[in-house]
């Protein structure tokens, strides 16, 4: 079957591109930006890309356009299909009706953490001999791939709650259909699509009522919102972190922890990773492998060995002692775990919060307040202001009881770092998208300098 991928090129329609190439199809695709890291990832399984949207790429006619929800009415390929007749489907209900139909799906969602906590979940059941398959909204360094088939009835996925197509509004994990369900967390986010946080729980409730009889539930034992949209109405097993899971700390920096079921210890995890967060994030990904047959001892030794997904606080390179993290941090919540994180692994070493506010719900002016509140921990905090925006982040930041600058571009974030970062310094990258390279412009400004001092 030929199968062609209207908006290839983000994380979730990759992961379904190379999932159809794996099961034998042909598989084409397009984009509006074909561009690395995806555009190579997909080519070298030899699926051909086309750029932009013209109506040339159905020559031939596929057997199914498989349609990406960033793609709306009046794009030109989606109103080829449309006139045409030709057939469609979301991605969600592709993978359900090809993929997912008779596999035990383990579906992670929530607010924060479903894309470390399902790579957690995808390596804990591989590392138990389980080869699951998975499709992930990131790359899990376990793998070095976003999405795989896999070997048994295990599939692991990243329950987004984002909706499905211009034609299908419903949210994207009501078409998986899991059988162990994780709700890590439940704020209100993408209000672009959702009018309030009783819009997002009423999405939720529509999961809930997929999961079966025999199926489990995990959730925070504490978070009232998840709990409202649980008393809808939950026909399965239920278990909670605070509850029937427990962790205690050993290191305050997330670093080891022990992990209790039932209120008694039955290990102790000692990782890489950093914040309460993590630590929270991996007593879930025990509990959801456990649920699937993974033994708890084998689950805490697997966790030893995750190597977090990128862009997760991942270290990208340091100059003098100079250290630069990128993390995929957005959201109020998350910036301010992430940095509580890092604060506690660094101590009293100066902390340089660079930030984007590139989403959605950033732009429309949401969560104002919380973003304030939430770069408190950094010592100096740096912030794009992106164009058009409706409020002002500059008269926002000047409310900020730590100090915080905005810029217009890059590239004076770069001088400014360039100018101020001291030996021993850390600094922070958050987005949700490239930041115009600012990684690796910074890293070069920084060696610039050092070549420099040293003639």
């Amino acid at each position: 079957m030929h199968v062609h991928i209207l908006g290839i090129c983000g994380s979730f329609m990759g992961g379904i591109a190379a999932i159809a190439k794996s099961q034998g199809h042909t598989v084409t695709g397009s984009d509006q930006n074909v561009y690395p890291p995806m555009s190579t990832q997909l080519e070298s399984i030899g699926i051909i890309l086309t750029e932009g949207f013209d109506e040339a790429q159905f020559d031939p006619v596929p057997d199914v356009v498989i349609i990406g929800n960033a793609m709306s009415r009046g794009n030109a390929a989606v109103e080829y299909v449309l006139n045409r007749n030709i057939p469609y489907i979301s991605g969600p209900q592709w993978l359900l009706e090809n993929v997912l139909q008779d596999r035990w799906v383990i579906g992670i969602s929530g607010t924060h953490g479903k894309t470390t906590t399902s790579s957690m979940v995808a390596w804990l059941l591989e590392y138990a001999g389980l080869q699951p398959g998975f499709l992930i909204g990131g790359v899990p360094q376990n793998f070095g791939m976003s999405a795989r088939l896999g070997e048994s009835p295990f599939f692991v996925i990243e329950a987004d709650e984002y909706d499905s197509a211009f034609f299908d509004k419903r949210s994207k994990f009501v078409h998986y259909h899991p059988r162990t369900l994780v709700i890590n967390n439940l704020e209100f986010d993408h209000a672009d699509i959702f009018a309030d946080l009783a819009a997002i729980q009423t999405q939720f409730h529509h999961l809930v009522r997929t999961v079966p009889g025999t199926g489990l539930i995990l959730s925070p034992y504490s978070n009232q919102a998840i709990n409202d949209t649980l008393a809808k109405g939950c026909w399965s097993e239920q278990q909670f972190s605070g509850r029937n899971w427990q962790f205690e700390l050993i290191k305050s920096d997330g670093s080891a922890f022990k992990v209790l079921h039932n209120n008694q210890v039955v290990g102790e995890v000692n990782w890489d990773l950093l914040g309460l967060h993590n630590v929270e994030n991996g007593l879930m990904a025990i509990a959801a492998a456990h649920h699937a047959g993974v033994t708890i001892n084998d689950a805490i030794s697997g966790l030893a060995q995750f190597k977090n997904v990128k862009r997760r606080l991942e270290v990208r390179g340091s100059v003098n002692d100079i250290t630069v993290y990128d993390d995929f941090a957005h959201h109020p919540t998350a910036i301010t775990l992430t940095l509580q994180g890092l604060r506690e692994k660094v101590g009293k070493q100066r902390i340089f919060a660079v930030l984007e506010p590139r989403s959605n719900t950033m732009k429309m002016g949401h969560h104002q307040q919380e973003l304030v509140a939430s770069w408190q921990q950094a010592d100096h905090t740096l912030l794009l202001e992106p164009k058009g925006l409706s409020w002002s982040l500059s008269k926002l930041a000047a409310t900020s009881a730590s100090p915080a600058t905005c810029f217009d571009d890059v590239s004076q974030i770069v001088n400014y770092l360039k100018q101020h970062a001291a030996s021993g310094d850390k600094i922070l990258i958050m987005s949700n998208g490239g930041f115009d390279n600012i990684h690796q412009r910074l890293l070069d400004a920084l060696t610039e300098k050092a070549a420099h001092n040293d003639d």
